[in-house]
């Protein structure tokens, strides 16, 4: 075969079968271990490159930030549990509750807890049939759906009041939760709210609450 200008080219075929024969294995010599270990026995040593590390799985802040102090940690571990783990000293009135609550609270709640759109209603007891499985439009409150007084102590606690969240101190909020579980008529006047008596306050729907066994009733979903 013969290209433009003359000049003899090789066939692909023979190109192909050169290929082949140039990566074709040369024979040990004879005589010679063919095994892989021999092969292995004279590889030439890794370089220090293509050993592999341990990998350091130590915090590396490369500058930036520091490990927080145990002070630190408290002072954020302020969560409070169904149980009442977690509450700190401290004590409070329905008085001083209601004192505070129309300071702090009233703008946004109304003065009797009734709710001032778009913030949520507070008090209330009905449904008594806790039927919220069937009417999504009923409303929620402390006195007809949460299961533990606690969560009152821990949620104000977090993030109320809404524009200083964390700033009242723990009389005050225990004061605070003593007005909204008389409003909510879960408990007497009289009842001095501590970190000893909260956790025996036992809500209205403390027992509509169960386990999620997927066994729950013909209502469960």
């Amino acid at each position: 075969m013969k290209m433009r200008g003359g000049i003899a080219a090789i066939p692909f075929l023979a190109l192909a079968q050169l290929a082949c024969e140039t990566k074709r294995e040369v024979p040990p010599p004879s005589g010679a271990n063919s095994t892989p270990a021999a092969a292995a026995a004279i590889a030439p040593p890794a370089s220090e490159s293509d050993v592999p590390r341990a990998v350091d799985l130590r915090p590396h802040y490369r500058g930036i930030g520091r490990a927080a102090t145990a002070a630190e940690v408290r002072a954020w571990n302020i969560d409070v549990n169904g149980s009442g783990a977690g509450l700190p000293k401290g004590r409070g009135t329905y008085a001083r509750g209601a004192q505070l609550y129309a300071q702090q609270c009233a703008s946004c709640h109304g003065p009797k807890g009734e709710g001032i759109a778009p913030n949520p209603r507070l008090v209330g007891r009905e449904p008594s049939d806790f039927s919220f499985g069937t009417d999504p439009k009923l409303v929620k409150t402390i006195g007809n759906y949460w299961p533990y007084a606690t969560t009152l102590y821990d949620y104000i606690n977090r993030s109320m009041p809404f524009n200083t969240p964390g700033s009242l101190p723990p009389d005050d909020l225990y004061s605070v939760v003593a007005f909204l579980l008389v409003e909510n008529r879960v408990i007497d006047t009289s009842l001095v709210i501590d970190a000893k008596s909260l956790p025996r306050v036992r809500m209205p729907a403390h027992d509509r609450f169960v386990q999620d066994d997927r066994k729950a009733g013909a209502t469960f979903k």
